[in-house]
């Protein structure tokens, strides 16, 4: 019997993905586990590998075409087998209203016709909640294939004032992860008002810290249980229990608190960025923090992570420490409302209180937080937890 390709579910929030590529043509040979097309969600890229040998008897959603998550975009089997009929390779079909006309275009997804001219590609959902919202269709990015408006577009769009343009192109030019980052990366900047606090802290406690617990710990202790990360992601998890309103998240129309810290560290990868997960940090000790940062940034590095770790974060760390860079300006990773960047570490000679010359290593922190419901003076009395527990290393272990 034929078995289906199936569009996977790549993170906890992921309801549709869109085929980016088929990499073999119906009737071609393959052999199981060999990767068959290329999909991507949100957030990243994937191949959906062949479930056995066989041939490609059926491709049902072409390149550019959107799925829902689970549903069949192609079938695998023996040469001549029959492929279920009546597949619908697209959402359900959806009752057009007067101002839309459809017309037979491919995955035969409904669509609408701007004053111009230009169609309009929108999932059924998306449209009873452009409806339900009173929003206008023109006025809304699709992220979708064919630029198709999906639900999670409408939740994101923000009513433009009158004279404040949007661009409908987002992406344009780009293709795979490339375009979905610059999708991301526009939304964040689109529907936020993201500002960034600029500190250093004073790590040199931090590194004797390290230095002494070697020593004594021995070969007890792992190398990454103590690496700079580590020991970050441990501060910025006590600092989020400290002030919790920086745990949490915000969708333009809801705020909410997140009882656990699930870390989302920031990974560069071939063709883009994605950010791995680590659930429920604040639960951890530093062996564990650690041995778990180096399991989730070399899966999603190979490619391997589950997909559940490429969603969930409430918080999200990104270091360009390694490329020389001091300060930047990291960008939401939405809904969160906070995200920290990492600098290189620097020296520096200072006047200790004896006022004498003594050399400190400070570390360059850069905190954006959204600005609609974070003030300036908790965000900076989050910094400041997050300085302080690098600063008074032990108490990581307490």
């Amino acid at each position: 019997m034929a078995e289906a390709l199936l569009m996977p579910t790549l993170g906890l929030t992921m309801t549709e993905g869109t085929v980016d590529q088929w990499y073999k043509q119906v009737g071609d040979t393959i052999t199981k586990g060999e990767p068959v097309v290329s999909i991507s969600s949100e957030k990243l890229t994937h191949d959906v590998e062949a479930p056995t040998d066989g041939v490609l008897l059926a491709i049902t959603v072409d390149n550019g075409g959107e799925m829902i998550c689970q549903g069949v975009i192609g079938y695998v089997g023996n040469e001549g087998e029959e492929v279920p009929s009546g597949e619908k390779s697209v959402v359900e079909e959806v009752e057009v209203s007067e101002t839309v006309e459809t017309a037979p275009v491919k995955q035969e997804a409904p669509v609408a016709k701007r004053n111009a001219g230009e169609r309009i590609f929108v999932t059924p959902l998306a449209r009873k909640m452009t409806e339900e919202k009173g929003y206008a269709l023109e006025d809304i990015v699709g992220t979708g294939g064919n630029n198709r408006i999906t639900k999670r577009d409408v939740e994101r769009h923000i009513p433009q004032t009158q004279g404040s343009p949007v661009s409908q192109n987002i992406g344009e030019g780009l293709e795979g992860m490339r375009k979905v980052i610059a999708q991301r990366m526009h939304n964040s900047l689109h529907q936020t008002a993201q500002l960034t606090l600029h500190r250093k802290a004073n790590i040199t406690n931090l590194l004797a810290f390290r230095k002494e617990l070697k020593v004594k710990a021995g070969p007890n202790l792992s190398r990454s249980a103590l690496s700079i990360n580590t020991l970050l992601i441990k501060a910025v998890s006590l600092a989020l229990k400290d002030l919790p309103e920086m745990n949490a998240s915000y969708d333009g129309s809801e705020y909410l608190r997140h009882d656990e810290v699930h870390m989302g560290i920031a990974v560069a990868v071939d063709d883009g960025l994605v950010v791995p997960v680590i659930k429920q940090v604040d639960t951890k000790s530093l062996s564990q923090i650690g041995e778990k940062f180096v399991e989730v940034t070399s899966q999603a590095i190979d490619g391997t992570l589950p997909g559940d770790l490429y969603s969930g974060s409430t918080f999200t760390i990104t270091n360009l420490g390694s490329a020389g860079i001091e300060y930047f300006t990291p960008i939401l990773n939405t809904p969160e409302i906070g995200i920290l960047g990492v600098g290189n570490t620097t020296s520096k000679l200072v006047f200790n209180e004896e006022k004498e010359i003594q050399e400190i290593e400070e570390l360059p922190l850069s905190l954006t937080f959204d600005h609609q419901v974070v003030d300036g003076s908790p965000a900076a009395e989050f910094l400041g937890r997050i300085v302080y527990y690098l600063e008074n290393p032990y108490l990581l272990v307490v």
